[in-house]
């Protein structure tokens, strides 16, 4: 069956699809139907199954006679090291890890949040929770102990399990104080903390609180992998909301299962057996769906990178891996090619490893720039696949499905929408637009399984995110159009949420953090465009009338709050002092002009704007940090 077959027949028939892919999962209690039409455009997949997602990723494959094969490689350049942990070993590490939670009185429900680098003790966290039918919530271990207090009040977990410390490039992150810092602000305490501690940094314990790794899972009993019902979450994933607090993305235990598994062969045409590396990080949904479940799930070895792709040690570590492990399909995003595009563009180090265990790469994260695509074809010698899904979607909504049928590449484009997603283009209307013409991205529902059926604790902010502004429809908050061929383009961000590296952040909550400084009267922050990191934010700041701060003061000022306060992965280096900000005569900041202008593109004068002269003062503020030429 070719692409347009399996698509048509998804189609035709949603229910009988899904429930031939749902037969692929060991399901304690079989589901008797597919979809679960709650009423009020609210939707669940194979609610009534019952099922383990621990014993689908790990256990089953050690009872079918595969305990032997690797599960997880973990090769870190940043100490040096590699380990290879076979199915047999990981699923003695997890049962052992989740008796030690149950002793302390972690079920299913419980929440746990998980705060570690890319080490594979952060995949057996998030699988021993899953083994006790817990419901993990990872953050990013590059966030600020604000970012993460914010989470403990939302999740309000039983416990936090961390690691003493992160390692980047010559630097070692203390994770164990921003823990510390966190619990302190929250408004919920956890009961207890389990440290992973780190030959690197050996971290300070709470007594009563705090508990060694090692030491807390000695002479425990191993726990049996507990069955949950299909719609029980398997983790919360908070992702930047445009104001405020983080949205909890809430992933249903049997739909998840389903989806990812089906991913694996259909999209990234793997076999059980096979090594597939996504280099990403556990705290992002890369991190999730492709470093720790869907391999797992589908019998695949996984690979658990801690390294960068240039300067650990050098432009070439990417093949070096590949290389090494033997790796079929890579998945990354277009920031890090950019990387080791801008230091080796003649593909010098690529010549240096055998690659021909390479079959495939894939791009996700952001927007692939036809540069970056062709550079890697022509280096590689494979196909470069760019495809587009978001935290919310857990996996690819549009993509060139390799395992069904490899179809023409087309350079700019994420491909053709997968099963489970019926794409529209609409205009402000909500009416549909014709091929070719720019409009909002939105998707039929009901949306596939291992989707988003709704946000933690928060069913009204899901409504109003996701499914007022288009009754019927799952709005992406993305704009683009479909070809002629049935081709989707993603063009632009609907909202103010950027993306620097193929990390989602939101300008809203930097201008929340800018808008702090006592001396900051108004403020905007905008996504310009960069070379390497796709996007990177640019905050204006207007001052308070009579201030008498130094300019420079200020904005060396903000740049360390928006730090502090959303941490270094927002990469916000960059501000400039205004008198004021082009605004349309209702009030509101023009920031897509704003970001043209400082992008160099033309732009239409809005027909809205209050004073026309104000977008002179703003270009000749970006002239002098480097933009709008």
């Amino acid at each position: 069956m070719g692409y347009k077959d399996v698509y048509s027949s998804w189609k035709a028939d949603p229910e009988a699809f899904w429930m031939e892919a749902a037969r692929a999962i060991d399901w304690d209690e079989a589901p008797s139907k597919a979809l679960f039409d709650r009423g009020n455009d609210m939707y669940e997949w194979f609610a009534d199954g019952r099922v383990n997602t621990c014993w689908n990723a790990v256990d089953r494959h050690v009872e079918a006679g595969r305990g032997g094969q690797v599960a997880i490689i973990h090769d870190s350049p940043i100490t040096g090291t590699l380990h290879k942990i076979t199915y047999a070993e990981l699923r003695n590490r997890v049962a052992r890890l989740a008796g030690a939670l149950r002793a302390k009185g972690i079920e299913k429900g419980d929440r746990v949040i998980i705060y570690m680098p890319m080490v594979p003790e952060a995949l057996e966290a998030m699988l021993a929770c899953g083994r006790l039918g817990a419901i993990h919530s990872v953050v990013f271990g590059g966030f600020a102990a604000n970012e993460l207090a914010v989470r403990i009040d939302d999740a309000k977990p039983k416990a936090i399990i961390a690691a003493s410390c992160g390692l980047e490039p010559g630097r070692v992150v203390h994770y164990k104080p921003l823990v510390d810092g966190a619990i302190e602000m929250a408004r919920h305490k956890p009961d207890f903390c389990v440290v992973f501690q780190r030959e690197q940094e050996v971290a300070r314990l709470e007594e009563g609180r705090d508990f060694d790794w090692h030491g807390f899972q000695y002479g425990v009993e191993p726990a049996e992998c507990v069955p949950v019902e299909g719609n029980h979450p398997a983790y919360i994933l908070y992702t930047s909301g445009t104001t405020g607090a983080p949205k909890g993305v809430v992933r249903h235990t049997g739909g998840h299962l389903v989806a990812l598994n089906w991913t694996m062969k259909n999209i990234y045409n793997v076999d059980p057996g096979d090594v597939f590396w996504a280099a990403s990080d556990v705290g992002w949904v890369v991190g999730h769906s492709y470093i720790c479940y869907a391999p797992l799930i589908h019998g695949n070895t996984t690979i658990v990178f801690e390294g960068k792709p240039i300067g650990t040690p050098d432009a070439g570590t990417f093949w070096r891996v590949i290389s090494d492990h033997g790796v079929k399909s890579f998945f990354t995003a277009p920031t890090a090619f950019r990387a080791v595009k801008r230091e080796d563009p003649k593909g010098d180090f690529i010549r240096k490893y055998d690659l021909s265990c390479l079959k495939t790469v894939y791009l996700a994260g952001e927007r692939a720039d036809p540069d970056t695509i062709v550079w890697a074809q022509d280096q590689l010698k494979v196909p470069v696949i760019d495809h587009w899904w978001q935290t919310e979607t857990g996996f690819a909504i549009a993509a060139n499905p390799m395992g069904v049928e490899p179809l023409p590449v087309k350079i700019g484009s994420p491909s053709v929408p997968m099963p489970g997603y019926d794409v529209h283009i609409l205009d402000e209307g909500g009416n549909p637009l014709p091929p070719g013409e720019l409009g909002a991205i939105a998707v039929k529902l009901p949306l596939p399984p291992g989707t988003l059926p709704t946000l933690w604790n928060a069913e009204d902010r899901y409504r109003k995110a996701y499914l007022t502004t288009f009754p019927g429809y799952y709005e992406t908050g993305d704009a683009g159009m479909i070809d002629e061929d049935g081709y989707l383009y993603i063009m632009a961000r609907t909202d103010d949420v950027i993306n620097v590296a193929g990390h989602r952040l939101s300008t809203g909550g930097m201008e929340e953090v800018l808008s702090g400084h006592p001396d900051v009267a108004e403020c905007a922050v905008i996504g310009v465009t960069d070379q390497l990191k796709g996007q990177m934010p640019v905050g204006f700041l207007c001052l308070n009338a009579g201030c008498a701060s130094d300019h420079s003061e200020v904005v060396k000022e903000v740049v360390k709050m928006v730090r502090d306060r959303i941490g270094p992965v927002a990469a916000f280096k960059l501000a400039v002092v205004v008198d004021r900000l082009p605004k349309t005569r209702s009030g509101k900041i023009l920031r897509a002009t704003m970001v043209k202008i400082a992008d160099g593109e033309d732009y239409k004068m809005p027909a809205t704007i209050d004073d026309p002269a104000i977008l002179d003062e703003i270009k000749t503020a970006l002239q002098t940090i480097g933009y709008a030429r």
